[in-house]
């Protein structure tokens, strides 16, 4: 808050010790207010995506997860989340919450990551984000959510300090992806690259296959819309 002026500071903090509202939060509301601190409060609790996160709790879900000696979530919490989320480490529901959280790395997440993606989503308990899941899994059906969680997951999965991802890494990576979208030529896809390719996958690679997939979507529902002959 170093760029505010001592009055806006003073307007965020009487706005989160009276909400328990975060910092990012506050300034959201302030800020769509005209920094009109009773206008906030409305602006607040009109809005149920971000007025039903307490950053309080949120602080306490994160260091249920982060590590004793680093402050970050790992492997590990990662793996403790799945477990109280009651879903597998490798289903796309984990992918589409990291997407959210704008994860930098896979089974890794930051404070901000954490806390922020939860507030994205509107939940501040493991509860809230369980009932969630059926909506979050949902989101890999809608086309424009769909080719932002693809994009993301190539820099998600790579490892550190890589430009590619590894081939078993990315054909994973796929079958998770189009599992949810009935792509019916993944496994013919797949087992070219194992036996032709055999080599890491680029991003453009990456992207240029789901410019083919929708291109090839494309032609089949154009194709089921031409007239019979009789």
């Amino acid at each position: 808050m170093h760029k505010l002026g001592r009055g806006s500071r003073d307007k965020v903090q009487q706005f989160m010790a009276i909400t328990g509202a975060s910092e990012k939060v506050a300034l959201q509301a302030l800020k769509a207010s005209d920094w009109h601190l009773e206008g906030s409060f409305d602006y607040f609790y009109s809005q149920p995506q971000i007025s039903v996160t307490n950053s309080r709790h949120l602080e306490d879900l994160y260091s249920r997860y982060k590590e004793r000696d680093a402050d970050m979530i790992m492997v590990e919490g990662t793996s403790q989340l799945c477990n109280d989320l009651l879903v597998d480490p490798q289903d796309v529901v984990m992918l589409v919450i990291s997407w959210h959280m704008k994860a930098a790395t896979m089974c890794e997440f930051t404070r901000q990551e954490f806390i922020d993606g939860l507030q994205s989503i509107g939940v501040d308990s493991i509860e809230k984000l369980r009932e969630k899941l059926p909506s979050l899994r949902a989101e890999i059906k809608d086309d424009n959510k769909f080719r932002e969680i693809y994009n993301f997951a190539f820099a998600w999965a790579r490892e550190k300090g890589q430009k590619s991802l590894p081939l078993e890494t990315a054909i994973g990576m796929w079958r998770l992806l189009f599992a949810e979208r009935h792509w019916p030529l993944i496994d013919h896809w797949c087992q070219f690259l194992q036996v032709r390719h055999n080599k890491a996958i680029s991003r453009d690679t990456w992207s240029q296959l789901l410019e083919f997939v929708k291109e090839m979507g494309c032609r089949q529902v154009s194709r089921s819309k031409q007239p019979r002959m009789s």
